[in-house]
């Protein structure tokens, strides 16, 4: 461990989960522990045959003796570890920089160990190990071997059933592994709950105080619900920008054994939730995790698993492609929360001059554009002087006027002035036509192109399946226009990248420690014999992933319902 952090500190690996939490201390003795016993085991034959304590000369050359015996299956057995993790480095992106610092850790701790168990390790037996050695087995072992001997009969003597058996163990895993689904991370229960709750654009402030109000009001009615924490709008430091009509409410659980039913599931608690909150007007709502909607951000931009991205110039002809699309994904088995982006919706004030009225009358666009922009955006009238700081006083009119479209057709906008005459006005109204539209929302771009993002978030399903179905279905029954075309966002991109490049350098692997096995044993039969354990050691993997669920298995192609089930 003492190399190890050095290790870290000199390659500048932080100790975080991923790094200190993938040693495996089992590993890291593994070398030591056989030289370790090969030397007692020595120790104690040549004590039992002089019938004496060994001499201080006797243990060393015994220790360099037994440790030599054993050097080679304990040198290989590290190496082979320690290349397990070298396909790793291979991946970039994000997520190299998630899985980097892991394999740099454990490698550092295994070449560690390595050199100590040539070193330390039997320089340590040699000088402390100088009383009487005994080799006996523990009760544990005595029990162990009771159980272990007659089924180490019953595999010599029925080898040929156990060797079927195991064949057999093999061609079953691998059909459960193609059934299993595929995702970048597994989705874990966070304790808490991450509501997006988004309302339509150009709501003021007052009003989606108001609402977020009722939302939290009514999500605190819950008995499981400890706190609700909101935040709404653009902060100060704009890490993290939102309108007035977007709010991310963090909903806190009570622990588990505080609920009034311990064992209601979280997915029961999660359809009540949205059963609830659906009752109060004016919101629509999407359902993730805190943590799981941050990391989705930050790889994709979008806050959902799934993120279809529709590019194109036409903001009318992209709101209606991503409508498409949404309706596809949301007919998809596990689809949950699809939504489109809000790219319109914004009520809109638009003043269309009359260019033959202005005519009439002498005035031209700028005599409007003037009057306009003084009365509606305000004019510097002066400044206030604070210290040595100074503010612009802006006048304009008030927000009620501001709102009211038949106050601003009565703008008064002057003539120009005849020669001895007094200088006369016109109403707004009568050389400009005024008019409330719904106007874009926003207008986002990615690679300088327009898009639109149609969001979903998958449950009941693994995400690598869910993204193909995706991809089939929006090819066939979404068409796009010329100059359009569609991607896909999320943290399957990583996973898809990881899956390319482990493909080519997992084999690359495996081949390498057939290698190292061939050099050891000399041996194809014998190297092949202990390269099988891969293979089998699989099966136990895949039984694993699928008793504790994760990822969830692919639906079958004719499946058609909806499961709301939450990740375990």
């Amino acid at each position: 461990m003492l190399l190890t952090i050095t290790g870290m500190v000199q390659t500048r690996v932080s100790g975080n989960l991923m790094s200190l939490g993938a040693l495996d201390f089992g590993l890291i003795v593994d070398g030591a522990v056989i030289i370790v016993e090969n030397c007692l085991r020595r120790f104690g034959e040549a004590q039992h045959r002089l019938g004496r304590l060994l001499t201080r000369e006797e243990r060393f050359e015994l220790t360099a003796s037994a440790t030599d015996e054993v050097i080679r299956p304990s040198l290989f057995g590290v190496l082979i570890i320690t290349l397990v993790y070298v396909p790793i480095f291979a991946l970039t992106g994000v997520e190299g920089k998630m899985f980097h610092p892991m394999a740099i850790t454990v490698v550092i701790a295994l070449t560690a160990a390595m050199v100590l168990s040539l070193t330390f390790v039997p320089a340590a037996v040699a000088l402390f190990v100088a009383g009487r050695v005994e080799e006996k087995e523990s009760p544990v072992m005595r029990r162990a071997r009771r159980v272990y001997q007659p089924a180490l009969d019953a595999a010599l003597r029925l080898r040929t059933a156990f060797v079927a058996g195991a064949v057999v163990l093999v061609v079953i895993a691998g059909f459960a592994a193609s059934r299993m689904g595929s995702e970048f991370v597994p989705n874990l229960d966070e304790g808490d709950i991450a509501l997006h709750a988004l309302r339509i654009p150009g709501t003021s402030l007052t009003q989606a105080v108001q609402m977020q109000s009722a939302l939290e009001a009514r999500l605190k009615r819950f008995p499981e619900v400890e706190r609700v924490v909101a935040k709404l709008g653009t902060a100060e430091v704009a890490t993290d920008p939102m309108p007035p009509s977007v709010a991310d409410t963090f909903v806190m659980l009570k622990d588990r054994k505080d609920w009034p039913d311990p064992r209601k599931p979280r997915a029961e608690l999660l359809a009540e939730l949205q059963a609830a909150v659906v009752t109060i007007p004016g919101n629509n709502y999407e359902f993730t995790q805190p943590i799981q909607m941050r990391f989705n951000e930050l790889l994709s931009g979008v806050r959902a698993d799934v993120a279809v991205k529709v590019f194109g110039d036409d903001l009318d002809v992209l709101l209606s492609i991503g409508e498409a699309v949404g309706s596809v994904v949301e007919g998809i088995e596990g689809a949950q929360d699809v939504g489109v982006e809000q790219i319109t919706g914004l009520p809109v004030l638009q003043i269309t001059p009359d260019r033959a009225a202005l005519a009439r009358l002498g005035l031209n666009v700028e005599d409007v554009q003037d009057v306009v922009a003084a009365s509606i955006g305000g004019a510097v009238a002066g400044q206030i002087f604070e210290g040595d700081r100074r503010f612009d006083v802006i006048v304009r009119l008030p927000e009620d006027i501001r709102r009211n479209v038949d106050e601003i057709g009565r703008l008064q906008i002057p003539l120009p002035a005849a020669e001895g005459a007094p200088r006369g006005f016109v109403p707004l109204q009568d050389v400009a036509k005024i008019e409330v539209e719904i106007g874009p929302n926003q207008i986002s771009r990615e690679d300088g192109k327009r898009r639109v993002v149609v969001t979903a978030n998958v449950r009941g399903r693994d995400l690598g399946s869910f993204i193909t179905e995706v991809q089939q279905k929006v090819g066939v029954e979404v068409e796009l226009p010329s100059g359009y075309w569609v991607s896909y966002g999320g943290t399957f991109e990583q996973l898809i990248s990881a899956a390319k490049r482990l493909q080519l350098v997992v084999p690359a692997a495996l081949l390498l420690i057939f290698g190292l096995l061939f050099a050891l044993f000399r041996s194809v039969k014998d190297a092949a014999i202990v390269f099988s354990g891969v293979p089998l050691a699989l099966t136990g993997g895949v039984a694993a992933l699928l008793l504790r669920g994760c990822p969830s298995p692919s639906p079958p192609a004719s499946a058609s319902s909806r499961s709301p089930v939450w990740p375990s």
